[in-house]
């Protein structure tokens, strides 16, 4: 059962990290390249193409407004000593980028005054950077923790009569200025290299940014209701994920992941916003995420390996905000890898996406019904063992 050490260690990140999930979530904060052994290097790029279509309140269709979305990611791991090892991940946990079409629903319509067709839009960025010190008291255990250094920005515009109309609501703008601020992360491992077994536990902490923040109304086009400006506080959610590998056979490993988000308490309510609206947020959500994977890796040849998974993602709650109105999905997924040298390999893969039919709301108000959508994620690995 024992497996080539660097494809045995590698097999269960086979597949693009990449993920349609609950809320805001997106690359699955993965610490795998923290647990290859040796010194170990790797940069990835994914792209996540999601379809979302569905009808509004009254019954007009809505084109797809989900956004292609791309993800770059890089990670490196030194064992300094026989019991230190350090290491540098980048990725972007969490985003957002949807445009609703110009056509006639209630997410979009006339600006009279510009003589323009707008529609609803929202556009998230985030960066972190996890930097990580590993004590390995025996070849088995391996305790580790770190700060987290996380950026955040977003723009927002709502249009539509689903926001009361361009005299209301649907004539709002926000913008959120890039704000940098730290966690940190902690967790261990158990690993029994000759039949390929590891287990990791992993807590990250929740993230607090003050963010400068321009809000505008229409509201009859007032001049004293633009360029609004607060700061906005933003709480990305504490997480734990449970990676789990073992050998099953010659030269095969199954592999599964648990990963728990705590959205339930997450909302964005700007200033102005949530007085002028009356109490209402930007964005909500009301359950935590649940989401799981499943899969089985095989080694075909000292060149070439393969593996397959299933997947499925709770969701954050149903109805959802109109800026992403989707509820969890099922998903499947193929990888391959190629190893010119045993210090090194190039991976692929593709997943396949059943996104969960979602009713969206505004103020606590059904305005569009989304079902029957989809999405497909594919990328590229580079590793690299020094």
């Amino acid at each position: 059962m024992k497996l080539n050490k660097i494809q045995s260690a590698i097999l269960i990140s086979m597949l693009p990290a990449t993920t349609f999930a609950a809320g805001l979530d997106r690359s699955g904060q993965s610490i795998s390249a923290f647990l290859q052994p040796g010194n170990y290097a790797e940069a990835s790029f994914s792209v996540l193409d999601p379809e979302v279509k569905g009808k509004d309140i009254a019954g007009n269709k809505v084109s797809d407004m989900a956004e292609d979305y791309y993800f770059p990611a890089a990670a490196v791991k030194v064992q300094a000593t026989d019991k230190i090892s350090v290491g540098l991940i980048y990725d972007q946990p969490f985003g957002a980028d949807s445009q609703y079409a110009v056509e006639k629903s209630v997410f979009s319509e006339t600006n009279l005054a510009e003589r323009t067709n707008e529609s609803t839009s929202v556009k998230v960025r985030t960066n972190n950077v996890t930097a990580l010190i590993g004590y390995q008291p025996t070849e088995n255990w391996n305790f580790y923790a770190g700060p987290v250094y996380q950026t955040v920005k977003g723009d927002v515009q709502l249009r539509g009569a689903a926001y009361g109309g361009y005299t209301k609501l649907g004539g709002y703008n926000i913008h959120l200025k890039e704000d940098d601020a730290f966690g940190w992360l902690a967790g261990f491992a158990y690993q029994i290299p000759e039949i390929a077994l590891k287990a990791a536990v992993t807590y990250r902490s929740e993230i607090t940014h003050d963010l400068d923040t321009t809000e505008s109304f229409a509201f009859g086009l007032n001049p004293a209701l633009k360029n609004l400006k607060s700061e906005t506080e933003v709480v990305t959610p504490q997480s734990v994920n449970l990676d789990l590998q073992s050998g099953i056979a010659k030269n095969t490993i199954a592999f599964a992941n648990i990963r728990w988000v705590h959205w339930d308490t997450f909302a964005v309510t700007p200033k102005y916003l949530n007085s002028l609206s009356g109490g209402n947020n930007l964005i909500d959500y009301t359950d935590d995420q649940w989401s799981a994977s499943l899969g089985l890796g095989h080694k075909f040849s000292n060149k070439w390996s393969g593996s397959a998974s299933v997947g499925w993602d709770s969701g954050a709650g149903n109805p959802v905000t109109t800026l992403g109105p989707t509820e969890g999905y099922w998903s499947v997924g193929l990888g391959g890898q190629y190893s010119p040298a045993e210090n090194y390999f190039i991976q692929a893969g593709v997943k396949y996406f059943w996104l969960g039919d979602a009713q969206a709301q505004t103020g606590g108000n059904v305005v569009g019904d989304f079902e029957d959508n989809n999405a497909i994620a594919y990328g590229m690995k580079i590793g690299y063992k020094f």
